[in-house]
């Protein structure tokens, strides 16, 4: 009933882009908030971006000024464009819906690996 695809993960030199795409599937489901979490080994998983139903968008403070969320609400799709991107932002990216069906619940992505290095 709920699926979150991810596809645009991959290898990177520092100061290059990537754009992460996910394609969330939740019939019967009202969506409240799409986005991406990351995580690396020994750390929780952290917020990067985030939007919701009315537009607004959240941010991570290490990549404020360098990913832009969007989404077409259309097709259920959020991307993440990620610019200037920086060893540190290594990571397992997992796509995240916070989906409503009587009550709010997350669901997430497989997740796909970003690695930024030289």
């Amino acid at each position: 009933q709920v699926q979150l695809v991810e596809s645009g993960g991959g290898s990177v030199q520092p100061g290059g882009s990537l754009r992460l795409s996910c394609v969330v599937s939740a019939r019967g489901f009202s969506i409240n908030t799409m986005g991406w979490y990351r995580q690396v080994p020994e750390k929780e998983r952290e917020l990067v971006a985030s939007i919701s139903r009315d537009g607004s968008t959240d941010y991570g403070e290490s990549v404020k000024g360098r990913f832009t969320v969007s989404r077409n609400a259309a097709r259920n799709t959020v991307y993440l464009q990620m610019n200037n991107l920086k060893p540190e932002d290594t990571a397992v990216y997992y796509c995240n819906a916070k989906l409503w069906r009587g009550r709010t619940a997350d669901y997430w992505g497989q997740g796909t690996q970003v690695t930024v290095s030289s």
